[in-house]
């Protein structure tokens, strides 16, 4: 073959390389625990802007295994969970890898993304206080829950659920955990019934006349009044009102959905672009519209219910030290007794 035909086989071949790779470019993959259906139209809005097609797979269970046991060769740029326990089980089973992203920093509070920058918040939902509508009642402290003059009139679903053995692991780490043992104890004194069912049940209980509050998370709300849970939930959402609580020396304390960018990520640099989309307003507009969740970024958009309930002071534990606290929340929990 002559120098000219190596030349032109050379350069076909270099061609066909960067036009591979930049259809690869063009695509991102998310492996997900959250319902894909909730995140879609986020997904669609991003392809809109910028062309980029967002490919998602579902995974109910077994996500930092599957990542794992795919390695090097794992077509996962983005891995979205909710709960912060599980991202920061991502991190620890070694499947992320640290983003450095002056947008993402600049939109999201320290306490909501991980310090080395493995994760980060992309929403929020508050566990929040449920009242009668007609109560006379405008602020709380969790350490209320404990006071006597509850007793009988509290409704919470099980403590071993993460959203409760979250809120107990906040308990731990402004309290530590004698005080939070103490504290458990005199909140299952005040229980008006066997702590369990789901958080719409407290306001159904409440509407009930079985209890006086209940402790639940702000975008049930949302649901039941919106109609979405059916005409029953729209009588349960109308039934109460909701305070937004806060530790004496804190203040509400919150959970959320959020992401990492994978370990092994092809398309690392357009993961990025996507992750920093998602803490635009509009983006923070539409998780705000499509699943009455607090937006992490402060000045975006809340939906209209959850705006109702006041301004949100989010705790100043970071997730990563109360995550550090659950398994020693759940063992109080079993301790106390609070589920018997």
């Amino acid at each position: 073959m002559n120098t000219h035909a190596i030349a032109t086989s050379t350069f076909l071949v270099a061609s066909l390389f960067l036009s591979a790779s930049a259809a690869t470019a063009a695509e991102i993959n998310i492996y997900t625990t959250r319902e894909a259906g909730l995140i879609q139209p986020l997904l669609d809005a991003f392809t809109k802007s910028t062309g980029t097609k967002v490919n998602t797979v579902f995974l109910k269970d077994g996500l930092a295994e599957r990542v794992a046991t795919e390695g090097a060769s794992s077509p996962a740029d983005i891995l979205m969970a909710v709960d912060a326990g599980s991202l920061v089980d991502l991190v620890e089973k070694g499947v992320t890898q640290p983003v450095e992203s002056a947008v993402l920093n600049a939109a999201i509070p320290a306490q909501l993304r991980d310090p080395k920058g493995n994760w980060f918040a992309l929403s929020m939902r508050a566990r929040v206080l449920y009242a009668a509508k007609d109560a006379d009642l405008k602020s709380f402290n969790y350490e209320e829950l404990a006071d006597p003059k509850w007793k009988g009139k509290i409704c919470i679903r099980a403590g071993q659920h993460p959203y409760n053995t979250a809120l107990f692991a906040d308990y731990i780490a402004h309290y530590g955990a004698a005080e939070t043992e103490k504290w458990l104890t005199g909140v299952k004194a005040n229980l008006a019934r066997k702590a369990g069912g789901g958080d719409r049940d407290g306001a159904k209980d409440i509407l009930g006349g079985i209890c006086d509050i209940a402790i639940a998370n702000s975008y049930y709300v949302g649901l039941m009044r919106s109609g979405k849970g059916g005409p029953d939930q729209v009588k349960w959402g109308e039934a109460i009102k909701v305070i937004l609580p806060t530790f004496k020396n804190g203040g509400t304390q919150v959970n959320i959905s959020g992401a990492a960018v994978a370990k092994n990520a092809p398309n690392k640099a357009e993961a990025v672009k996507l992750l920093e989309y998602l803490v635009s307003d509009e983006a923070q507009k539409i998780y705000a519209e499509a699943n009455y969740e607090y937006p992490v970024k402060a000045g975006a958009a809340t939906d209209p219910i959850i705006a109702s309930f006041g301004q949100l002071k989010i705790d100043s534990k970071s997730l990563t030290e109360i995550v550090g606290h659950r398994k020693q929340a759940s063992t109080l929990v079993d301790k106390v007794g609070f589920d018997n």
